[in-house]
């Protein structure tokens, strides 16, 4: 029956790269979290009275952060070919893609963690403060605890958009669902092949979506 429905869809090239979308995502959205994580709790400490204030440092990452997060990612993934030729040695696979998933969304997930460092009661950490416990402390004890289901709930979304993202490096080869609904479903002309490969990446984002979701409403304790 479905191969009279989907006759060009090649089904295990299609679960093959669907995997290589997971292993993506997967791979992309842990670098993205801690990178992310690191810099936007800079962003957050070294902004004024807080305790690392440090205008340049703070200048500095949110222009790294701002100007990252402004670029289209299609435009990105160009960009950073010669550095990832450079660093990986081919432009190909799903390896390849890496560079330009990582540097395209930790940025926007720093902004999320901002956002989320900035919602915290100011009398928690002031309280933190007042009773002598260390920056570390306070980083591990009171900002990540407290901004924790938004953390959580932003890096749903981060995840997300790396899913969305993999598909567009496709159009370079990256390998995945991206690169198979272009070249083998798109150039082509097979839309059955392109159908089935939409299909299986919504699928995984309203898995994804469902499993960040969930985490996110066991971790809030409000």
């Amino acid at each position: 029956m479905l191969e009279k429905l989907l006759p060009n869809v090649d089904w295990i090239n299609m679960w093959e790269a669907a995997l290589e979308t997971l292993y993506m995502t997967a791979l992309a959205t842990g670098f993205t979290f801690i990178i992310g994580l690191a810099l936007g709790i800079t962003l957050f400490l070294t902004s004024p009275r807080q305790l690392w204030a440090n205008k340049l440092v703070n200048w500095l990452t949110g222009a790294f952060v701002n100007i990252f997060r402004s670029i289209p990612f299609i435009i990105l993934i160009i960009l950073l070919i010669p550095f990832t030729k450079l660093l990986l040695g081919s432009i190909r696979g799903p390896d390849a893609a890496l560079p330009a998933l990582i540097i395209g969304a930790a940025p926007f997930y720093a902004r999320m963690v901002l956002i989320a460092l900035r919602e915290i009661d100011k009398g928690v950490i002031e309280a933190a403060r007042s009773m002598g416990a260390k920056t570390s402390t306070i980083i591990w004890k009171v900002l990540l605890p407290e901004s924790l289901p938004a953390l959580l709930s932003g890096l749903t979304v981060t995840a997300v958009a790396l899913v969305g993202y993999t598909a567009m490096a496709g159009i370079i080869g990256a390998g995945g669902l991206g690169t198979l609904a272009f070249q083998d479903g798109f150039q082509r002309s097979r839309e059955d092949v392109t159908l089935v490969a939409t299909i299986i990446i919504l699928i995984i984002v309203f898995i994804i979506q469902w499993v960040g979701d969930s985490i996110t409403s066991k971790a809030d304790k409000r």
